[in-house]
């Protein structure tokens, strides 16, 4: 199937054409990643030179201090500690893309790790990134970025504005080595899910089949659809972008009503579903007013003028409708009807509540 590169191409180019994509449709490449492509973590330890004062005060700083000086061939006495203000020891993490090689730049995010106030203006010393198998993968210098800031003055009031321990040096590493991956060593790819789901598998699957031939793509499982791929590497980059610009439409997510019950917000995705019920929403309002009235004796009376409190208690109910909901009512119907009873969000959590005990809400209630 794969032997002649251009009859392969030409093939998958008229069926691209000719593919009529359903409505509401996404990209392979939006909702699933090729097993074993992945980002890479990298971490590291180093020093921020340059300060202006705002560096660390910490033993071990002083020790990294010593330690580097003595790689340059510098040592210092015995017993003195170096407790330069201008020096801060970081943390350094990156994150080394896939198929990254040997030369190419990637960002460093630095952060202090000492009781330094600022790294502003600072400049990050020569350091390894290493990998979580203990391999250097990247060397990290350059200047930093830092976008925090932070003011004292003399009565020690103090201002700070973001978080001016914690920079980055854009382009700042250079790739020493790269990460292998499986993506021309086997015989076939692996699709994975964002979100797993049979009926999203099973419709990726299909469309793979339809394009490139039956039997081409296999679903492992909800998560996971297994493609036959050409073993020239030319040929499979081919493949991969042809399958990873497919357009097919995923399924419904699961019904599902999301609240947050500090702010009010309710979140009710299409699928949601109300069986046969009744609601009747109305308010209990209660009104009480303090007055205050003096209590004066009559003349040539014995008596001491005194204060009496009085108090009107109210109580009203506020009419409001009931509404029926119909069977597989849907979420534009559910809005229409508590607006229709001017409703309030904090009073909608409350009527899905109701429905949720109740057993007509056909949907997963989650409260945040």
């Amino acid at each position: 199937m794969f032997v002649n590169n251009k009859w392969c191409l030409g093939i998958i180019s008229i069926l691209i054409l000719v593919t009529v994509q359903p409505a509401n449709a996404e990209r392979v490449k939006d909702l699933a990643s090729i097993a074993g492509i992945r980002d890479n973590q990298l971490v590291g330890y180093g020093l921020v030179v340059g300060l202006d004062g705002s560096g660390d005060k910490t033993r071990f700083t002083g020790q990294s201090l010593r330690n580097m000086l003595l790689q340059m061939g510098v040592r210092l006495p015995p017993g003195i500690d170096p407790k330069a203000k201008n020096i801060a020891a970081v943390s350094l993490h990156a994150e080394l893309p896939p198929f990254a090689k040997s030369g190419q730049k990637i960002d460093v995010t630095v952060a202090s790790i000492g009781d330094a106030s600022s790294l502003r203006g600072g400049s990050l010393l020569m350091s390894p990134l290493r990998g979580a198998d203990g391999q250097v993968y990247a060397m990290a210098q350059g200047n930093l970025v830092v976008g925090g800031l932070s003011a004292e003055g003399q009565d020690g009031s103090k201002l700070t504005v973001n978080i001016p321990s914690v920079g980055r040096v854009p382009n700042g590493a250079t790739v020493e080595r790269s990460v292998p991956t499986p993506f021309g060593s086997e015989n076939d790819l692996v699709f994975n899910l964002h979100n797993p789901d049979f009926t999203t598998a099973a419709r990726l699957s299909e469309a793979i089949n339809q394009m490139m031939g039956p039997a081409t793509a296999t679903p492992i499982d909800a998560a996971s659809i297994r493609v036959n791929a050409p073993f020239d590497p030319g040929q499979r980059v081919s493949f991969a972008s042809v399958v990873e610009n497919l357009e097919i439409q995923p399924a419904d997510a699961p019904a599902r009503v999301i609240v947050n019950s500090r702010t009010g917000t309710v979140v009710i995705n299409s699928t949601v579903r109300v069986k046969p019920a009744a609601v009747s929403h109305g308010n209990l309002v209660v009104t009480i007013n303090e007055n205050i009235q003096v209590s004066q004796p009559a003349p040539l009376a014995q008596g001491d003028t005194q204060v009496v409190p009085r108090s009107d208690l109210k109580i009203a109910e506020e009419g409001r409708r009931m509404f029926v909901f119909d069977p597989g009512i849907t979420l534009q119907e559910i809005v229409r009807a508590v607006n229709g009873v001017g409703a309030a969000p904090s009073d909608l959590v409350a009527i899905l509540e109701a429905l949720k005990s109740a057993g007509a809400l056909r949907a997963e209630l989650i409260i945040i």
